[in-house]
C-alpha cells in the first residue's frame, strides 16, 4: 500500500472513531443562570494575616495566607469566608447569561436564616469575570529568600527523611516546584465581578445571626433570572460548628485536639513558625509530602474522597494530631486545622443518567463548606473569641493594635517574601 492510502485510510479509521466517541456522549450546555454560595465558620484567632479577602495568591504569599487574612467588625462585606475573622460568613454570587449585566437580584432565604430576602447588587468597577471553568485554580511562584523547611505527618517524632529543605539562594525552578508540591482542587466559589450580583452588598450588610440556618427553601430573582429558580439546602450543608481547637504542649512537641464536627467529611492540620534567623519551618497532618498551600481552603467532595484513601486528610473521626518534637523550636509558631464540609451542587433539570442525552440545564447552584480555627501555643485566647461569643466579645480585639502581637515568623517572613 502507497502511503498515501496508508495516511487516507489512517484518517479515515481516526475520523470513525472520532464520530463514535462523540455519540457516545451527549451536548451538555452550561446552565441559563448559576449561583454560588461559600459558608465558613471560623474560631480561634483573628489576626490580620493575609491582607485582602480572598488571600490564596501563589504558594509563597500563601505563608501568610493558609492561616487567613482579615479583621472583622460588626458590619458585614462580600470576602470574609476567605478570612480569619471569628465568626459565621456567608457569600454569595448570582450570574445570568440571559441578562449579563445583572445589577440587581434577591435571593429568598428560610426564616430560620435571616429575614427578610437577600438583596444582592453587582459591584462597580469591577474586574471582569473569569473564564467559565471548574479546574482547579492555580497559582504562580514568586521567588523569596530564605530557607524552608518542610515536615509532615502526626506523631511524637520527626521521621526518617524530614525535613525536606528548600534553600532559595540556590534553588532552581525545578526544585522549587517540587519542594511546592500540594493537592489542589479548589473550583471557582463566590467572587466578585461586573454584572454578578453579590452578598452581602452595599445595600446589605447585615450580620448572620449566630443562630442562624441555611436549611430551608432558597430562591433567586431578578432581571434576566429564570422562573423557578427554586432549591432546598439539607442539614448536611447548613452552617458547620465551631472548631474548638486547643494545643498541649508536650516535651518539645505537642498535640492538637479539637471536637468532631458532624457534618465534617475529613480533616487537615497545618502550622508554621521559625526555628532560626531567615528560616521558616512548615509542618502538615499529611501522610505524603505537602506543603499544605492547596489545602487550607473548599475542596471538592471526590478530591477529598481521594486524599482520604491517601492519608494526605485526617479521617472525619479524627480529634487529634500529635506536632513532633523539635519541629518547631522558635518561638510563634502558628497551628491551624481546617474542616471540609460536603459540597452541595445541584442543578434543573437534574443531568440525566443517559451519558449520549443532551442536558440544558436551566439553573445550577454551588454550595462551599468549611469550617476552620487557629491557635498560637503560649499565646492567650483573648485574640479571637470563639464562635457563639457575645458579639461585643468578638469586636472587642479588633480595636487592639494587633501589630506588635504579630509572632515572630509573621516578622520573618517579611523578610524571606522580600516584603
Amino acid at each position: 500500500m502507497s502511503r498515501p492510502a496508508a495516511f487516507s485510510r489512517t484518517a479515515f479509521v481516526l475520523s470513525v472513531l472520532a464520530g463514535a466517541a462523540c455519540a457516545q456522549t451527549g451536548t451538555v450546555k452550561p446552565p441559563q443562570a448559576q449561583a454560588w454560595i461559600d459558608v465558613a465558620t471560623f474560631s480561634g484567632m483573628g489576626m490580620p494575616m493575609g491582607g485582602m479577602p480572598g488571600a490564596g495568591g501563589n504558594p509563597m504569599s500563601a505563608l501568610g495566607g493558609m492561616f487567613g487574612g482579615g479583621g472583622g467588625g460588626a458590619k458585614n462585606s462580600f470576602g470574609h469566608t476567605q478570612q480569619m475573622s471569628a465568626g459565621r460568613w456567608v457569600d454569595v454570587t448570582l450570574y445570568s447569561r440571559n441578562n449579563p449585566s445583572l445589577a440587581e437580584a434577591q435571593q429568598a432565604v428560610p426564616a430560620g436564616f435571616m429575614s427578610p430576602a437577600l438583596k444582592l447588587q453587582a459591584p462597580r468597577d469591577a474586574k471582569p469575570p473569569p473564564p467559565d471553568s471548574d479546574e482547579p485554580i492555580e497559582h504562580e511562584v514568586e521567588k523569596p529568600r530564605g530557607r524552608l523547611l518542610l515536615y509532615w505527618g502526626c506523631g511524637a517524632t520527626v521521621r526518617a527523611g524530614q525535613p525536606k529543605v528548600l534553600d532559595m539562594a540556590s534553588a532552581s525552578a525545578a526544585d522549587m516546584a517540587k519542594f511546592f508540591q500540594s493537592r489542589r482542587a479548589t473550583q471557582r466559589g463566590t467572587h466578585s465581578a461586573a454584572g454578578r450580583p453579590l452578598w452581602p452588598s452595599v445595600i446589605d450588610a447585615r450580620m448572620v445571626p449566630d443562630t442562624a440556618s441555611l436549611v430551608g427553601e432558597h430562591a433567586f430573582s431578578g432581571s434576566g433570572v429564570p422562573e423557578g429558580f427554586r432549591f432546598q439546602i439539607p442539614p448536611a450543608q447548613d452552617l458547620m460548628p465551631p472548631l474548638q481547637l486547643q494545643y498541649t504542649e508536650q516535651g518539645g512537641g505537642g498535640e492538637l485536639r479539637w471536637n468532631a464536627l458532624p457534618t465534617a467529611r475529613a480533616y487537615f492540620a497545618s502550622g508554621m513558625g521559625s526555628a532560626a534567623q531567615n528560616e521558616v519551618v512548615l509542618w502538615t497532618s499529611s501522610e505524603l509530602t505537602d506543603t499544605g498551600f492547596g489545602l487550607n481552603d473548599y475542596q471538592t467532595n471526590a478530591a477529598v474522597d481521594r486524599w482520604l484513601r491517601e492519608k494526605v486528610l485526617l479521617a472525619p473521626t479524627t480529634t487529634q494530631c500529635a506536632v513532633p518534637k523539635g519541629v518547631f523550636p522558635g518561638e510563634g509558631a502558628m497551628l491551624r486545622v481546617i474542616a471540609y464540609g460536603n459540597e452541595l451542587n445541584l442543578a434543573h433539570p437534574p443531568r440525566p443518567t443517559d451519558p449520549k442525552a443532551s442536558w440544558e440545564p436551566v439553573w445550577a447552584v454551588k454550595l462551599r463548606l468549611k469550617s476552620v480555627a487557629m491557635v498560637i501555643p503560649g499565646m492567650p485566647a483573648m485574640m479571637g473569641a470563639p464562635v457563639g461569643a457575645p458579639a461585643a466579645e468578638q469586636r472587642a480585639p479588633q480595636a487592639e493594635d494587633k501589630t506588635d502581637a504579630l509572632p515572630k515568623p509573621m516578622d520573618l517572613l517579611k523578610g524571606i517574601l522580600g516584603r
